[in-house]
């Protein structure tokens, strides 16, 4: 086995991405078969076993707020338990500090390894669902008007109110004019699924970007409300909107990422009817 660094990622990612996904339901797939957006840029590290990519890491150097480096590791379903991911750990543990190495889905392999390489267990990032038997409650009235977003106009105003909503996250609050730009160009951004709470002066005060992914789930992608407009039920009322919304388009469940310790937020969920499917773990030296 040889292990390569990558400045660009090759024609053999994808697939490799995609027997994952077919065995653990992780990375999400892009909709034209293309690598995901998020590892488009960064560093690649691919592990080569007589010429087929075994494992990728990818390694987003742009980092979050905390300073951190972003891993995420991949082995092909049909070469695990023979030391690739180990193999990538250690390798991706010789570049700068601080790094911060993710687990989808809590995986077990992930957990032996960070054993192995004391690596401590530093974040939780649960994922909920809401199947549709469950009945959505009565859609509520903000106390403000809601609208969709304006591509070309309302950019700036949402990045003003998500670093104030998410000034203690560390990776939402580093959300750009430039990323939501990027964003839109994406196959699945709709205008009409992102709903924006203004006030009288039209000044935005929350929002709620919904997604749908090609395989028709839908997701509650951010909510985010500006602190001096929290506590007064417009979070709760923004989400019955999104929800109805995604819900009128005939998805075939809704899911949302939520902070395992953000407890205001899993309570609204759980009022609503999500459940946690699964949890991804972050980990770091």
């Amino acid at each position: 086995m040889e292990l390569i660094w990558l400045d660009d990622a090759d024609d053999t990612i994808p697939p490799l991405l995609a027997a994952v996904r077919e065995a653990d339901g992780v990375p999400e797939a892009s909709a034209d078969g293309a690598l995901p957006p998020e590892f488009r840029t960064g560093r690649h590290l691919v592990a080569w076993d007589g010429g087929t990519t075994v494992g990728y890491a990818h390694v987003d150097q742009r980092g979050d707020a905390f300073g951190n480096q972003i891993i995420e590791l991949f082995v092909h379903p049909a070469h695990r338990r023979r030391g690739i991911g180990t193999a990538l750990v250690d390798e991706v543990l010789t570049i700068a500090s601080p790094l911060r190495l993710w687990s989808h889905r809590d995986h077990p392999g992930a957990a032996r390894i960070a054993e192995r390489r004391d690596l401590a267990r530093v974040r939780e990032l649960l994922q909920m669902r809401l199947d549709n038997s469950v009945e959505l409650p009565v859609q509520t009235n903000p106390g403000v008007t809601v609208r969709t977003f304006m591509p070309g106009r309302d950019e700036q105003a949402v990045v003003d109110v998500n670093k104030r909503a998410f000034d203690w996250h560390p990776e939402q609050g580093m959300l750009t004019v430039a990323d939501v730009e990027a964003t839109e160009k994406e196959p699945w951004f709709d205008p009409g699924g992102f709903f924006l709470a203004v006030d009288e002066q039209d000044k935005v005060v929350g929002f709620h970007w919904t997604k749908v992914h090609p395989d028709g789930t839908g997701e509650v992608y951010v909510v985010g409300i500006h602190p001096d407009a929290q506590g007064g039920g417009l979070g709760r009322a923004l989400t019955l909107t999104g929800l109805h919304h995604l819900r009128g388009l005939g998805v075939s469940e809704i899911i949302l990422y939520v902070e395992s310790d953000n407890a205001p937020a899993l309570a609204v969920y759980r009022r609503l009817g999500f459940s946690v499917a699964y949890t991804n773990v972050a980990y770091q030296r």
